[in-house]
């Protein structure tokens, strides 16, 4: 994510800008191997009177598909009421292809000593940022009650010692949808849904015909394939690093197995080599292109907005043999440039906007969460108050509450090197039918050597 779509591909009806948790931020060789360096320039004119800079992949945009002009929306309303009320005023800046595992126009804008003042980030790149000494402390800023109204290890990739650098505005689970329809089809009713891997494929097999991907995992490299493939691995007990030990831990049954799962999908040809639909789960799903499919919860206000009337479900991802039920929870979170024109004011623009508990805050993060966007919540005071709204009235998200949330883990903050030896691994066994076991064990080795020298945030 997460977070994450990310990234994460939050939403589904964004062509070459889609995002989520989760399709993460950067994913080229370069980019993923090198640290972030930042400029020796820092603080550039914080009196200048010129807006401060918030970088993001929401707003400002002319695009029309109503969960997308509502995730827009919620973005301007929210610097407009800053502005109004704040000598310090800010200005959205939308990125193109923010999202995009090769584009590194934003850690490229922080080496050079302009990026932005406020920006989105998602844990898979937290530690580039951290460790390049990028992110200012938001925790003076922010009272007790505020941060005590967070849900358990909603902060927790997002700090480092007390510190908090980062305000998530939405926890983003993944699970598998599927479409009754193509069910139907196949013969299949909702006793078919499967709780294991062997059962998934089964059913996939099915679903399968020369024109309907029968699973679909995703393909693309980046930090948000990453993602959706961390669960499939804690299932079985692995890890990439041991958050304990903090050291390599990728060469495992539980890695190897995630790993042969995409591979053997692949093989078998029950799930694509290419997204279905360019990505676009409900387009895909009612276009007959895919059946199954793993995804995050934004795809309930992708529903909503673009096929209210099309029938869907949701299951837990299935598990392999003596596997827990595990997700992973994605999310973006705002952030601020330590070395931007006025970190302070950025700072105070975040905690008010996403971080505090007057109504205002948990009103505006109720919106996002229930109206703009289909997420759970980072707080406490905004679950009660979707609970008091109705949000959970919708099946769908109550069922993201009640079954799935509770088997999530926080999304990774790992370095682009881990990020980048994980991701060869799992393209080298979906894409190219490699030996799952040889790719784990050549990426153990790489992330072994990064961390005889590794110096920063605990990889959590």
């Amino acid at each position: 994510m997460s977070g994450h779509d990310a990234v994460h591909r939050a939403t589904s009806r964004l062509s070459a800008a889609q995002v989520s948790r989760r399709s993460l931020l950067f994913g080229g060789l370069a980019a993923a191997s090198a640290p972030l360096l930042l400029s020796g320039c820092s603080n550039r004119a914080s009196t200048s009177g010129e807006p401060l800079q918030f970088w993001n992949f929401y707003a400002p945009s002319t695009q029309t598909a109503p969960e997308l002009k509502a995730q827009n929306d919620w973005f301007m309303k929210a610097i407009a009421d800053w502005n109004g009320q704040h000598p310090e005023q800010v200005e959205a800046v939308f990125i193109p292809a923010y999202t995009d595992p090769t584009n590194t126009r934003l850690a490229t804008a922080f080496a050079s000593g302009s990026g932005p003042d406020i920006f989105l980030i998602s844990p898979g790149d937290f530690s580039r940022y951290y460790n390049g000494g990028a992110l200012e402390d938001l925790r003076p800023y922010m009272t007790q009650e505020a941060v005590d109204d967070y849900t358990e290890g909603s902060l927790a990739t997002r700090s480092v010692d007390g510190k908090i650098y980062a305000l998530p505005m939405e926890n983003e689970p993944l699970a598998m949808y599927y479409s009754p329809r193509a069910w139907e089809a196949a013969g299949l009713s909702e006793g078919d849904i499967p709780t294991t891997w062997e059962q998934m494929f089964d059913v996939a097999e099915k679903l399968t015909t020369p024109t309907q991907s029968g699973v679909v995992f995703e393909t693309i490299p980046g930090y948000y394939q990453n993602f959706t493939w961390y669960p499939w691995m804690w299932q079985g007990g692995g890890e990439v690093v041991d958050p304990r030990t903090q050291r390599a831990a990728f060469d495992s049954e539980g890695a190897i197995q995630a790993l042969e799962l995409f591979g053997e999908a692949t093989r078998r040809r029950l799930a694509p080599r290419t997204m279905p639909a360019a990505g676009d789960l409900v387009g895909a799903f009612t276009e007959g292109f895919a059946a199954m499919w793993q995804s995050g919860i934004w795809q309930v206000a992708n529903f909503r907005g673009n096929a209210p009337d099309f029938d869907y479900g949701v299951f837990p991802l299935p598990t392999p043999p003596g596997g827990e039920t595990r997700t992973v929870l994605g999310g973006w979170a705002f952030a601020v440039n330590a070395r931007g024109r006025n970190p302070e004011a950025a700072a105070r623009f975040v905690v008010e906007t996403v971080g505090s508990t007057s109504d205002a805050s948990v009103d505006r993060l109720t919106e996002w969460a229930a109206v703009a966007k289909s997420d759970m919540p980072t707080r406490i005071s905004v679950d009660k108050r979707m609970r008091e709204t109705g949000a959970y009235d919708d099946p769908k998200m109550a069922y993201f509450r009640d079954v799935i949330f509770d088997t999530g883990r926080g999304e990774p903050r790992y370095p682009p090197v881990l990020y980048k030896a994980v991701s060869n691994a799992i393209q080298s066994v979906q894409s190219a039918g490699g030996d799952a076991a040889d790719q784990a064990a050549i990426a153990h080795s790489a992330i072994e050597a990064y961390l005889t020298t590794y110096e920063g945030a605990p990889l959590l």
